[in-house]
């Protein structure tokens, strides 16, 4: 399964806005800003895929794939990523044995599109969590469409977050503290009621016209996100 992801890339805007994105659809994303860290972390961390600059400091992108290579850990899929998108440079990329090269500026739905089909290529699995489901209630995090029964519902961004905390914890009573600490960020506050108002739109929204009913709520406790047939 293509789960720990390795970026080599040495603009650090760049580096943390694709390891934020790569974590929030369920991979685990690790950095390195030149050649040196790259081949360490490849040595020290059970690395699934590299995201590989080509213009480093140091050694360049092509060397480090040789490098990887060359320590024997040449079944890593890499996807360059680069500004260099001539005809020439992609065959080098290839050639030096990348599974794909993708020319930046690019879009972050384009790159997971590149990572699946590398998983695909290599019959390799993505992580589970980019699709989560309870009975007939799917999340796509990698699309980020809501269905019910095959029928598309729009949420906020806010709601997507709420609904994405309840369904990794279905089958959990969470408390409001829990669902303001993971959705909002915010710590012990009981003066604010932006939860249960949440929780209110999310309901209208996935539960008011369908069956089962699955937000419910435990008094005193909290919510939870269950199907019947999930009951004891």
């Amino acid at each position: 399964m293509i789960k720990n992801i390795l970026i080599v890339e040495d603009e650090f805007n760049v580096a943390t806005f694709i390891k934020k994105g790569l974590e929030e659809v369920g991979y685990n994303a690790f950095i390195a800003y030149d050649g040196e860290t790259c081949l360490e972390l490849v040595l020290q961390k059970d690395i699934h895929l590299i995201l590989l600059d080509v213009i480093l400091p140091g050694m360049n992108g092509y060397a480090i794939a040789a490098k990887i290579k060359d320590l024997g850990y040449g079944s890593i899929p890499i996807i360059f990523l680069s500004a260099l998108g001539s005809t020439d440079n992609i065959v080098k990329g290839l050639d030096a044995g990348a599974d794909d090269y993708l020319t930046k500026p690019f879009k972050f739905k384009e790159l997971l599109a590149r990572i699946r089909a590398v998983a695909r290529r290599n019959n390799i699995d993505v992580p589970d969590n980019l699709i989560l489901r309870l009975a007939d209630l799917e999340l796509n995090n990698d699309t980020k469409i809501v269905k019910r029964k095959n029928t598309e519902i729009k949420l906020t961004s806010t709601e997507f977050r709420l609904l994405e905390y309840l369904l990794k914890n279905k089958n959990k009573v969470l408390s409001r503290i829990d669902i303001l600490e993971h959705v909002w960020d915010i710590g012990f506050n009981m003066g604010t009621n932006v939860v249960d108002v949440y929780v209110n739109y999310l309901r209208n929204k996935i539960d008011k016209k369908f069956t089962p009913k699955l937000i419910q709520t435990v008094v005193g406790m909290g919510y939870i996100l269950k199907a019947p047939e999930d009951e004891n």
